[in-house]
């Protein structure tokens, strides 16, 4: 992979200098799980926070992107 996987969320924010791509998107996916775990939290926590309603994606979007993370969550170590 291209960028390196976020340890913490100031390395998530410094991804929005490069151009979205899907490595992009997978380093940020990625961070977002391995933050989570780090605090603590289960899997459906972090999906809880996925589809809480936000502004920035509809909810046809959230469900994709949580569907996405319920995927990547048992794949990543």
């Amino acid at each position: 992979m291209h960028y390196p996987i976020p340890a913490n969320s100031q390395e998530i924010v410094k991804l929005q200098q490069h151009p979205v791509d899907e490595e992009l998107i997978a380093a940020a996916i990625a961070g977002a799980i391995r933050i989570a775990r780090s605090k603590g939290q289960s899997l459906d926590d972090l999906t809880a926070e996925l589809l809480a309603e936000d502004g920035l994606l509809e909810q046809s979007a959230r469900q994709r992107l949580s569907d996405i993370v319920i995927q990547a969550w048992a794949r990543l170590p």
